[in-house]
């Protein structure tokens, strides 16, 4: 028969219990959360308390911890989107990327499903680098970009989208510039005319084109094709009369009989204007839009689509 244990003796091995779990919590790592088996809104409070505190990573944490231990509530989609958010304000583009597009696998008609598409874009679009470096991260912005306004053209994501996606045009053209300025610095003019020539075809719209067109024509007279230059600075004197690279243009034609152009004055069209010829660039103005905070921008419990 098995003694009662007394009072004391309970006590004793209740502490040494205590001690032994206080042990084990000492050597887990550094970045365990601290609310573990919560329900869910205190584990939501905490992970927007520590979003508006500024420590993005440990809200992040928190927010995908709602979704592990709530998986089937309304509040696992919030926390969802809100973990990319706190992921892309802490600068963790690759992390934001990957949960806004688990919400969108999860939850693709969703209504908040337009800003999952926009912190993707904007994920990548503000990893952006310059042009001396691969461009697979700007080309990938684009596609983002241009799949978000194609899905929801209405929506203020996308009116912001478009403005980015001028600017990542013309990114891409710089690229394609400084490549066919390298490649003509070496004497490889074809290889530099097919650069220059993709400026025109694809980016014509940037603010590349006009020099895209005074290069062609200096490649197409170093490869002895002069009507490809005088097609060139024509297109360059009908669209950009008053720019440097006209004046460069029409000196090289100038000097390169037998070409009609020695009477032709700097800023008067060459000849009229081939088809497909390039129109002046327009770019509005515009900067990385970034949502301030959740409560402006992503889903906040009370208010899931941030308006």
């Amino acid at each position: 028969m098995r003694m009662p244990l007394s009072r004391p003796i309970i006590l004793v091995i209740a502490a040494l219990a205590l001690s032994t779990t206080a042990g084990c919590a000492r050597k887990s790592g550094k970045n365990d959360l601290p609310y573990v088996a919560r329900d869910v809104g205190t584990l939501y409070s905490a992970a927007r308390h520590r979003l508006d505190q500024g420590r993005y990573k440990e809200a992040a944490a928190l927010f995908d911890e709602v979704e592990r231990q709530h998986p089937y509530s309304i509040w696992a989609r919030r926390a969802q989107l809100m973990s990319a958010y706190s992921n892309y304000v802490g600068r963790d583009y690759t992390s934001s990327i990957q949960s806004a597009q688990r919400f969108l696998q999860v939850h693709p008609g969703n209504r908040d499903a337009p800003y999952a598409y926009y912190l993707i874009a904007l994920g990548y679009y503000e990893q952006i680098s310059d042009v001396t470096r691969d461009q697979k991260i700007t080309q990938q912005s684009l596609d983002a970009l241009g799949e978000l306004t194609r899905r929801y053209p209405n929506t203020r994501y996308a009116a912001d989208a478009r403005l980015k996606i001028d600017l990542v045009r013309d990114h891409l053209a710089g690229k394609e510039m400084e490549i066919g300025r390298f490649y003509e610095t070496r004497g490889q003019w074809l290889a530099a005319t097919m650069r220059f020539r993709k400026v025109i075809d694809d980016y014509q719209t940037t603010t590349h084109t006009p020099e895209a067109l005074m290069r062609l024509t200096e490649t197409y007279l170093a490869l002895g094709v002069p009507d490809e230059a005088n097609k060139s600075a024509a297109v360059l004197g009908a669209n950009y009369p008053g720019t440097q690279w006209y004046g460069r243009a029409f000196k090289l034609m100038r000097d390169h009989p037998p070409m009609a152009l020695a009477a032709v004055q700097p800023g008067q069209p060459i000849v009229p204007v081939q088809n497909g010829a390039a129109t002046p660039p327009t770019r509005p103005g515009s900067s990385a839009v970034a949502p301030k905070d959740d409560r402006s921008a992503a889903p906040t419990p009370g208010n899931p689509n941030g308006k």
